[in-house]
């Protein structure tokens, strides 16, 4: 991996904890807030490609766990992988790789806006769901069920990461380096 390819994770992983410092919504009902983080789960995927937005994202989640504060509402911790929003954080590198990987070629608005819906909306609530259901003791459906709760703001993400991403995209520099690491990918 090059110095610029892991100065660029390291970058992207800071963006997300930054988006953190936006507090958190809290949801009662199941303990898992809106934040807008995903946010830039979503983005890592689609700026920097399968590789490199799952990397950012996994050394977020490793920041995360050792306990520094930069989940949304300053939180961190081991134990926040064992309780009801530990299926999302365990999907988050997931998602980045997948948005990465169906995004590599997808320039119009709308594909990219299809994508992320798919993955870091409805992909990403089934995972962060049924985990919930299993580390609070509540039935799949109905977890599955409160979880729906997360999707509009979740389609208003995903926009906004598509509307994001390829208007980046459109810089030449941007489109240079994204090739340039699609091509160092398909090796």
């Amino acid at each position: 991996m090059k110095t610029k390819d892991l100065v660029v994770v390291a970058l992207f992983t800071a963006v997300i904890a930054v988006l953190g410092i936006l507090p958190a919504v809290p949801v009662p009902a199941i303990g898992v807030p809106f934040t807008v983080q995903s946010l830039g789960i979503i983005l890592a995927g689609c700026l920097l490609g399968r590789k490199l937005g799952a990397l950012s994202v996994l050394l977020f989640i490793i920041l995360a766990a050792c306990g520094l504060p930069v989940l949304a509402g300053g939180r961190g911790g081991i134990a926040l992988f064992f309780g009801p929003t530990g299926g999302y954080l365990l999907a988050f590198p997931v998602v980045a790789y997948l948005i990465g990987w169906l995004t590599e070629n997808a320039y119009p608005v709308w594909k990219v806006f299809l994508i992320n819906s798919l993955i870091g909306a409805l992909l990403c609530n089934l995972i962060g769901g049924t985990f919930m259901a299993f580390n609070i003791g509540m039935p799949i459906t109905a977890a599955l069920k409160s979880v729906l709760i997360f999707i509009p703001g979740d389609l208003v993400k995903c926009l906004i990461a598509a509307m994001i991403a390829v208007k980046l995209r459109e810089v030449p520099s941007i489109r240079r380096y994204i090739q340039q690491d699609i091509q160092y990918n398909s090796h």
